[in-house]
């Protein structure tokens, strides 16, 4: 069994059904593009276009076959959250894609393992929409690093329900960069994935740790991709931050034990500091899947790191088992 934890799909059938029903909301702007799709969130500027990448399921099956890679853990698009969308119009939304991220599970002989979209514009809302993805069979989330889609911070009290939600659920919290880093410095050179996404989800993972939210909400399991968006690398820089001011902050050493990393670093240099930094045991395979900045041969990097069998087991396949509630 080999799995890779992080991906992304969209259902076709979401998109058919979404414009079918656009009429149910007023506040997204759907508009044909490029043979496909792009959406406008409360007047907010136009998405991309959904890639094809993300729909053809049948060219996604065949990837995976040719990489040895037997389930996915496949999250929405982050860019059609809808985290910028008024409160019910948001669940409602999101209750929608979650139907077909399930459907696509079932369709697809269980290859395919959702991760729910919940509404983090309104953490009360965000916490109900999770505890019913639960009792459909999901187990857990994928949330984007500012809950309001271009703004926000996942600290704000203001989503104390959803993380409390999270925590007794024992949820799988998967934080991931959003489109907009927020830094038009990036804008060039192809640097919002190459470095653009690192710094959005190196900010909004540190506000979480030096909160105190990894430690009080410990039951739900906070996976931070990209290799863990260059933690391993700052941690001498924020523990020392913590002894300056210990009684202002957690302690992030603490806080980075109790995360969850992928293996998505592209060198096994950097993956060898992740795991001499937190343990093998922490990490999953992880591949991006289907954008460009991602690794169409996630399994390949393992061959460069030192690893025992049990490790590479662990990493392939055992952990993402464990934290989805199954059997390693």
């Amino acid at each position: 069994m080999i799995i890779d934890a992080h991906a992304h799909l969209v259902p076709p059938k979401l998109l058919e059904e979404l414009q079918d029903r656009a009429s149910e909301f007023p506040s997204v702007a759907i508009t044909p593009k490029d043979g496909s799709v792009s959406f406008s969130f409360s007047g907010k500027k136009a998405t991309r276009p959904v890639s094809p990448g993300l729909t053809n399921i049948e060219k996604r099956l065949g990837w995976m076959d040719a990489q040895g890679i037997d389930r996915q853990v496949v999250a929405g698009w982050l860019d059609m959250f809808g985290n910028d969308l008024p409160t019910e119009e948001g669940k409602a939304w999101a209750r929608t894609i979650n139907a077909h991220l399930l459907a696509a599970g079932k369709e697809n002989g269980g290859r395919f393992v959702g991760l729910s979209v919940t509404p983090t514009q309104d953490g009360a809302a965000a916490a109900e929409v999770l505890r019913e993805a639960h009792e459909a069979g999901f187990s857990g989330t994928m949330i984007g690093t500012q809950p309001n889609n271009g703004g926000g911070e996942l600290d704000d009290p203001a989503l104390d329900a959803f993380w409390q939600a999270a925590h007794d659920l024992g949820s799988i919290v998967a934080i991931h960069p959003v489109f907009d880093a927020g830094d038009d410095r990036v804008h060039d050179f192809g640097m919002p994935n190459a470095l653009g996404r690192i710094t959005d989800s190196l900010i909004a993972v540190t506000r979480i740790i030096y909160s105190g939210h990894v430690e009080k909400y410990s039951n739900a399991k906070i996976v931070v991709g990209i290799g863990g968006a260059a933690l391993p690398y700052v941690i001498g820089r924020l523990r020392h931050n913590h002894a300056l001011h210990p009684e202002d902050m957690a302690d992030p050493v603490k806080a980075m034990s109790l995360l969850y990393y992928d293996t998505l670093l592209h060198d096994p240099r950097a993956l060898q500091l992740l795991i001499d930094c937190v343990g093998a045991d922490r990490i999953m395979l992880g591949s991006d899947m289907p954008f460009p900045i991602g690794d169409p041969k996630p399994r390949e990097i393992l061959d460069g790191v030192q690893l025992t069998p049990e490790q590479r087991l662990s990493i392939e396949s055992g952990l993402a088992l464990e934290l989805m509630g199954e059997t390693r």
